[in-house]
């Protein structure tokens, strides 16, 4: 299913972008998945947020949706058209009935990003499992033309001070390590440094591997988040 998914998908950029592009592109993937494997991963205590981080420019506003039927047909185009529309929403369709929510950031009135969240659950095995008061921040992204104007940081922001709100305790967040815009957005909003891991899923089971600069982390993490343990494939409930 996933390597048919990687050919639609390659199929779908190779029809917009043309042949060159789609070669550079994907050489540009082999490379980062040969030597940049690593995934930073982000955490954040919402309970000690400040007021600070819920303010947005009288220009900025937000939106939450939580399925199909809450979405106007000209926000679930554009969020089609970011990639191959048929993959996205079957996507989409998958996150909502595990109850993650859609957040929408309008610049002007117009759609300039959106960023989904999952409460006490993962869509895919994770890292570690997560408590029922935590959530999963997971692919936040801002259209081109609204890129270089902190953007995600609001949404990101904005998010997580609601959240906190609504009572729960901790988020998380990933980026993979080459992805330096990801890892800025990250580092700009609340979210602190929790690690580095790799992941390997095989027959349903999920292995781990923590590690810094120079070691793998054995036995326990340090003090910035929950024990590096190996993960079964029954963490993503």
């Amino acid at each position: 299913m996933r390597i048919r998914s990687a050919i639609r998908r390659s199929v779908e950029y190779y029809r917009r972008h043309g042949l060159l592009v789609t070669l550079r592109r994907a050489g540009v993937a082999v490379r980062r998945a040969l030597t940049a494997s690593r995934v930073v991963l982000f955490y954040c205590d919402l309970p000690r947020l400040g007021e600070a981080h819920a303010k947005l420019t009288d220009s900025l506003q937000v939106e939450r949706k939580e399925g199909f039927n809450q979405l106007s047909e000209q926000d679930l185009n554009e969020i089609l058209d970011v990639w191959n529309a048929d993959l996205a929403r079957q996507v989409m369709k998958k996150r909502f009935r595990l109850g993650a929510s859609l957040w929408l950031i309008r610049s002007g009135g117009k759609l300039a990003g959106y960023g989904w969240t999952l409460r006490g659950r993962t869509v895919e095995p994770h890292y570690f499992p997560l408590g029922p008061d935590d959530v999963q921040f997971l692919d936040f992204y801002v259209f081109r033309r609204y890129r270089g104007r902190a953007i995600d940081w609001f949404l990101m922001t904005y998010v997580m001070k609601r959240l906190a709100q609504d009572g729960l305790g901790r988020a998380y967040g990933e980026a993979a390590e080459w992805n330096q815009a990801s890892l800025s957005s990250f580092r700009m909003a609340p979210f602190r440094f929790l690690g580095y891991a790799r992941k390997l899923t095989v027959l349903g089971c999920t292995f781990v591997q923590w590690t810094d600069d120079k070691n793998v982390i054995r036995g326990a993490a340090s003090d910035l988040g929950p024990r590096p343990v190996q993960a079964r494939g029954s963490a993503a409930r």
